[in-house]
């Protein structure tokens, strides 16, 4: 029995806070490694090291039967745009601190309250988007307002995997409608594994010992991270829950400077502010709406 999208907005809180944390750590130990192997190979291993526990888990709970009756083309679909998403999310780590990933990629979430409307159904009124387009505004401020920001290769990697995200959380809120949270979560791992690994045999880097507890690592929280966030969407709205994206800056700014030594910069923090200011306000009134609706 599927929880409906309303029945628990604050247990998807929850579940989304707790992915967000989960998947900071992991995109810090995917940033380590993208200074030693090239962005396909990451991909794999992200997918890889997360596959063992994922389908342990998947089988204990559900079964077999429940990852194999799935809809394989929705399926294929969010694992060519997990291979997309996951190798410019690394390529653009490589280059940018992760507080300035972050906030770029800060445009996914506003894709996907705007993508909630045609393809969900859900309801979006004046005041949401206009806080959406504020928050734009701030993604171009980060991007620079003479575009040069937004023209390097990094940064365009970034959008690419902002886009590729906002669309497969559209596609988990459309799949929880039929398949389990087990197949959905299994078969990304699965698919991301075996494609970007297949992209990656080319060029492939013996990894060292010294990353084998990185690889682990990124393993557990990255299984755990994919749990919640399934969870999250399948139980709340996606317009309520997709802006507390915004607390991964929170993590970019510490994990930059504890591991890195580095600050954003004056204007990626104007950006940032702008951001976060609309989406909290875009929270306060998704709140709103839903208490509304269901009292």
């Amino acid at each position: 029995m599927h929880a409906s999208s309303s029945s628990h907005p604050r247990r998807a809180i929850g579940l989304m806070l707790a992915s967000v944390a989960l998947f900071s750590l992991m995109d810090a130990g995917l940033k380590a490694l993208s200074a030693h192997y090239p962005p396909f190979q990451v991909a794999a291993l992200r997918g890889l090291s997360s596959l063992p526990l994922v389908l342990a888990w998947a089988l204990w709970t559900a079964g077999p039967r429940a990852l194999l009756r799935v809809r394989w083309p929705l399926h294929l679909l969010r694992g060519g745009l997990g291979i997309a998403m996951m190798a410019s999310f690394v390529y653009a780590l490589k280059r940018l601190p992760l507080s300035t990933a972050y906030t770029i990629f800060f445009v996914a979430p506003l894709l996907i309250t705007a993508l909630s409307v045609p393809f969900l159904g859900e309801r979006v009124g004046p005041r949401r988007w206009t806080a959406i387009a504020i928050g734009l505004l701030g993604v171009l401020v980060v991007l620079r307002p003479t575009g040069q920001g937004m023209l390097t290769l990094a940064g365009l990697a970034v959008l690419v995997a902002a886009t590729g995200y906002a669309v497969s959380a559209i596609t988990v809120r459309v799949l929880a409608r039929t398949d389990s949270t087990q197949a959905i979560t299994f078969w990304l791992l699965a698919l991301m594994a075996l494609g970007a690994g297949a992209l990656a045999l080319p060029s492939w880097v013996a990894l060292r010992g010294e990353h084998l507890a990185i690889v682990a690592a990124i393993g557990v929280a990255g299984a755990l991270g994919q749990y919640a966030i399934t969870e999250a969407f399948r139980q709340g709205e996606a317009s309520l829950i997709a802006p507390l994206e915004y607390t991964a800056l929170v993590w970019g700014v510490g994990l930059d400077l504890a591991l890195w030594g580095v600050l954003p910069d004056g204007v990626t923090w104007l950006g940032a502010g702008i951001i976060v200011a609309s989406g909290l306000y875009l929270l306060r009134r998704e709140r709103v709406h839903v208490e509304a609706e269901h009292p």
